[in-house]
């Protein structure tokens, strides 16, 4: 349930917002209608959370600037630098990290003041990496993966940036970091000792950390519920599930609890609505109690008839919202 206590924009109820980026800020290279205007409006702090651990905070940044945001670095975080930060406080200062991936990786690393190597090093004997942090990037090989692998069976604490198991392109679908890290698993015989992104709670929690907020003050906005909902839960955020990417209302009458949005909307433009305001049946307040309304009636096995009505009531209030 909200804590969100009405009569005032959706984004006033909370100290920050934590927004994910694809299928929420941009689909592919234009941004999503809407988007910009609303994000540059918020009257909290907004900070860009991605799985995306290649990428290095200055390229993200970069990005939402040409796309009319105004964004720094410091309001980027990946999961490079939540793998970093994990790492950094069980490791001591300079201790040497396998960075496997891109860029991006190598840089978080550094950046939280531990000493990145590459797979090559400690196949030359160069270094005796303590940790592996495994992160995406389009250019991993074999080799480096079973290096990472030797590590692991090694001793070395290994850590993953995310485990999305593919990666959409302008090209199609491709393996994304979750495929390679299964590929290291299947050699050791288990998973990461730690796993930094979505859908885990530590790239929520580094947010709030910098943000200086307890993460039950901040409002995570995606439109995954395996990755940024569930993420959301895990860390005790609540959270707002924009229509504009993957999933669909359908997926969230569906949802498990651990993927239960606080909120539902069409887009961002919801940010700046009152969720109790309009009449009855056409406000956020409506849509979120339609689809409590479902969600009871699937937890205690209820008629498919009264579920079936009830999922097609909450469509009928998105409908609602979404023209009003």
């Amino acid at each position: 349930m909200s804590r969100h206590p009405g009569g005032r924009p959706l984004v006033a109820g909370y100290a920050a917002v934590v927004c994910d980026l694809d299928g929420v800020v941009y689909r592919g290279p234009a941004p999503v209608e809407g988007a910009v205007e609303s994000l540059s409006a918020a009257t909290v702090p907004v900070l860009y959370a991605t799985n995306n651990a290649s990428r290095p905070p200055t390229v993200v940044a970069e990005h939402l600037r040409e796309l009319g945001l105004d964004c720094t670095s410091e309001r980027v975080a990946t999961s490079s630098e939540a793998g970093a930060w994990l790492l950094a406080d069980r490791l001591g200062p300079g201790a040497e990290v396998m960075a496997v991936g891109g860029v991006g990786v190598g840089l978080a690393l550094a950046a939280a003041g531990l000493t990145p190597v590459t797979p090559a090093d400690r196949r030359s004997g160069r270094a005796r990496p303590v940790a592996v942090l495994q992160g995406y990037g389009a250019e991993v090989t074999a080799s480096e993966l079973a290096e990472a692998a030797y590590a692991v069976q090694g001793g070395a604490l290994w850590v993953a940036t995310n485990t999305d198991a593919t990666l959409p392109t302008d090209r199609g679908v491709a393996p994304g970091n979750g495929s390679l890290v299964a590929a290291v698993a299947r050699a050791v015989g288990r998973g990461p000792d730690l796993v930094a992104g979505k859908p885990e709670a530590p790239l929520y929690l580094l947010c709030a950390r910098r943000l200086g907020l307890a993460v039950s003050s901040v409002l995570a906005v995606g439109d995954r519920l395996d990755t940024d909902i569930e993420g959301a839960v895990a860390a005790g955020a609540d959270s707002l599930l924009v229509l504009t990417g993957v999933d669909d209302l359908q997926a969230v009458l569906e949802a498990p609890r651990h993927r239960r949005p606080t909120w539902v909307a069409p887009d961002l433009r919801a940010l700046h609505v009152d969720p109790s305001a309009g009449p009855a049946g056409t406000g956020l307040v409506d849509l979120a109690a339609a689809v409590a309304a479902v969600h009871d009636a699937r937890d205690r096995s209820a008629d498919p008839a009264e579920v079936s009505a009830l999922a097609a009531e909450a469509e009928h209030v998105l409908a609602q919202v979404t023209h009003r």
